[in-house]
């Protein structure tokens, strides 16, 4: 009995590699990119109402050292959080330009000392990519902040 290796030469070998690059060639430009922008939605969206979230808590805990409390506003593809007493940047995050961030009332939210958003700040963001969308609301007497997908 003779035993018999088989195996593949490399000619084969060379052209199934071959193969695999044309459907990649092929595949890759019919990815749907789009699915990537929804998830930059809702990840904003929710880094956003966060963000308003430690800026609504620096203004309680910092209270005693800061009366007129912080603000979070969204400047020129960025939104910053603000100590309004001494205008200092205290943090500054930029927008993804696949997202589209809209504040119909106003692109400022100023907590005071006691939590509430003050007068004059907006009442809602508008988060949204590709056809998902989110919208970010608030209860202005206590500053509760909610977030939720459309």
């Amino acid at each position: 009995m003779k035993c018999q290796k088989t195996a593949f030469s490399l000619v084969e070998l060379i052209i199934i590699v071959g193969f695999l690059g044309i459907f990649a060639v092929i595949a890759v430009p019919r990815l749907n990119f789009a699915i990537i922008s929804k998830q930059k939605a809702e990840a904003l969206a929710w880094k956003i109402a966060t963000d308003l979230r430690l800026t609504r808590r620096l203004a309680i805990s910092n209270a005693v050292n800061n009366v007129k409390g912080y603000e979070l506003k969204f400047v020129n593809g960025t939104y910053e959080i603000e100590n309004v007493n001494t205008h200092a940047t205290v943090a500054s995050y930029p927008i993804d330009s696949d997202v589209s961030v809209v504040c119909p009332t106003g692109s400022r939210f100023i907590f005071s000392t006691m939590g509430n958003l003050e007068p004059g700040s907006g009442t809602g963001i508008n988060v949204s990519a590709e056809g998902k969308s989110f919208t970010i609301t608030f209860l202005a007497a206590t500053g509760t902040i909610k977030c939720v997908e459309n």
